[in-house]
């Protein structure tokens, strides 16, 4: 009985860490530092294929440079694999450029690890590449 109720506390937690994530990516899309501030753990790090980044300040700064230099952003959710710590979003991220130049399509496979209390603990996300064509 205790082994169904282990189980069943882990599947809970990793819904409630895919819903997270599904929240984050909605506010990062919608360019609300407020809505991801309040998600970050204070000691957050945030890693990328350019940058690397300990705590909340720096990683909503980054962030807030991220959101300068683009006019819009879309990020559609390809595929999802979640545990009771993290969650592995695969993305296709859309950058709307400021001037006229052709929108930026990135692949990228993000991993959103969570603290005991529900926050973002780290982000690392990993540049990969479209579909053969």
């Amino acid at each position: 009985m205790s082994e169904v109720l282990a189980q069943a506390s882990a599947d809970m937690r990793a819904q409630a860490n895919t819903a997270a994530v599904l929240a984050y990516l909605q506010h990062y899309a919608r360019k609300d530092i407020a809505a991801i501030e309040a998600m970050l753990a204070e000691d957050v790090s945030l890693r990328d294929w350019q940058i690397a980044v300990q705590g909340k300040a720096a990683a909503l700064a980054e962030t807030r440079k991220n959101f300068a230099n683009a006019a819009g952003l879309a990020i559609e959710v390809l595929n999802l694999m979640a545990d009771t710590t993290s969650v592995a979003a695969e993305l296709k991220i859309r950058v709307e450029p400021f001037d006229a130049a052709d929108p930026v399509e990135l692949f990228v496979v993000d991993v959103i690890s969570f603290n005991p209390q529900g926050q973002i603990q780290s982000i690392r996300a990993y540049l990969g590449r479209g579909e053969a064509a």
